[in-house]
């Protein structure tokens, strides 16, 4: 089962905090706003980065391919 990182952009305020949690997924844009990159999710990450946004605007996708 794979995961992915979903943002809800009408929530998303660029605090940063989802590219300080998961440097190697997600970067952030010349505004702050999250740019992700390909690579795989540690599902652990994930979640430690959905329940820390204090904008409740990441949710998690799983994939059940």
């Amino acid at each position: 089962m794979s995961a992915q990182l979903i943002i809800d952009w009408t929530r998303c305020d660029g605090h940063g905090l989802c590219a300080a949690l998961l440097p190697r997924h997600v970067a952030r844009d010349e505004w702050g706003f999250p740019a992700f990159t390909d690579a795989p999710l540690d599902e652990i990450d994930v979640k430690r980065a959905v329940a820390a946004c204090p904008a409740l605007a990441l949710s998690v996708q799983r994939d059940s391919r």
